[in-house]
């Protein structure tokens, strides 16, 4: 009898061998090795069923039987475990072949910006003047009051030094503002250096101004100062015609119309010929024929007195103009606001991201 239950034991471990491995072989991925292994090795497969036969039988043949049993899990074990080495390979090596990178290829290029039209615009303006000798200049944007108005020749009681109009910053005993205008470059320029001054100074302003379509609250200058012997408005107006040229057209017209700044005496307003019509008028230049561009004229001898300059000897023009403006006027913007509202479909008729 007990040879009967040793001889129906050992078939039953043979029968799990094999059909564990069948079962192994079959699987065709990870997946499925993994549903096999639970299969042939979990607690319902056909080696645990075997396994519970050894209960019963006799005691001296259990040590064998269990062996045996052994020696069958370990056999499914390697199979699993060579199937799964298999499978990682083969995936690996698929993988190296889906993932390889060929390194002679030129890569995905990224896209590429451009400037911004305010920024070609002033580079543009700043890039002429450099060319007729000027220097480029940078100030503050947070100014002492005295030098943007004081020494400036502006009033205590002008508009211009409301709260209204300008953004305050008091600190100390000193009063501080953002600067409304470049000029305040004009003081600081020249009392660090003694004449001949040539200076460009392009940066940003600020006004308590309603925006719309021509006013904004925070804008771009560019001032001009010119100081040396003998200069005079007519160094002005062929200074600014060039530029205006460069800009709009080499065969436009400028002219100059008096107005009054503070600190230049006698001042003007520069006007370009109107670049659409040629002075015929059209609804660009309001049927005027010419466009206002910027404001200028003779240094305020007042200045130059303020910095110590000789005021019998020295003379100089000054200029100050808005890149936005310029900008609209070269391109048709109508809208100066659009410059600063970051819409890609405006910028990039431009040159923008491409």
């Amino acid at each position: 009898m007990s040879d009967e239950i040793d001889t129906e034991v050992t078939q039953l471990f043979e029968g799990a061998r094999k059909e564990g491995l069948s079962v192994i072989e079959t699987a065709h991925d990870l997946h499925a090795l993994g549903e096999a292994k639970v299969r042939v090795l979990g607690r319902k497969s056909a080696l645990s069923s075997a396994r519970s036969g050894l209960r019963g039988a006799p005691e001296e043949k259990r040590r064998s039987l269990g062996q045996l049993a052994n020696a069958v899990q370990t056999e499914l074990e390697a199979a699993v475990a060579a199937k799964q080495r298999g499978f990682e390979a083969s995936e690996r090596a698929a993988r190296w072949d889906r993932e390889a990178i060929d390194v002679t290829l030129p890569g995905d290029a990224p896209s590429l910006g451009s400037l911004h039209p305010l920024t070609q615009t002033v580079w543009e303006i700043v890039d002429i003047f450099i060319g007729l000798g000027f220097k480029v200049a940078e100030g503050p944007e947070v100014e002492l009051a005295k030098y943007n108005f004081d020494a400036l020749n502006t009033p205590a009681h002008h508009p211009a030094r409301s709260p209204q109009d300008t953004f305050y910053i008091k600190e100390g005993e000193e009063e501080f503002v953002l600067r409304t205008q470049t000029s305040p470059m004009q003081i600081r320029v020249m009392e660090s250096q003694e004449p001949p001054v040539y200076v460009v100074v392009p940066g940003r302003c600020y006004r308590r101004d309603v925006q719309d379509a021509t006013h904004l609250s925070g804008f771009t200058q560019i001032e001009g100062l010119a100081v040396d012997e003998g200069i005079t408005m007519g160094d002005l107006k062929g200074s600014l015609q060039l530029v205006a040229r460069e800009i709009f057209g080499r065969d436009l017209d400028v002219r100059l119309r008096p107005h009054h700044f503070d600190f230049t005496e006698p001042s003007a307003e520069l006007d370009v010929q109107c670049f659409a019509c040629r002075g015929s008028g059209c609804r660009i230049c309001k049927q005027e024929g010419w466009i206002e561009v910027l404001g200028c004229g003779m240094v305020h001898p007042y200045l130059l007195e303020w910095v110590g300059y000789d005021t019998h000897r020295y003379s100089g023009f000054a200029f100050g103009m808005g890149p936005e403006r310029i900008a609209a006027l070269a391109h048709g913007v109508a809208d100066i606001r659009m410059f600063y509202e970051n819409d890609l479909r405006f910028l990039n008729q431009f040159g923008g991201i491409r």
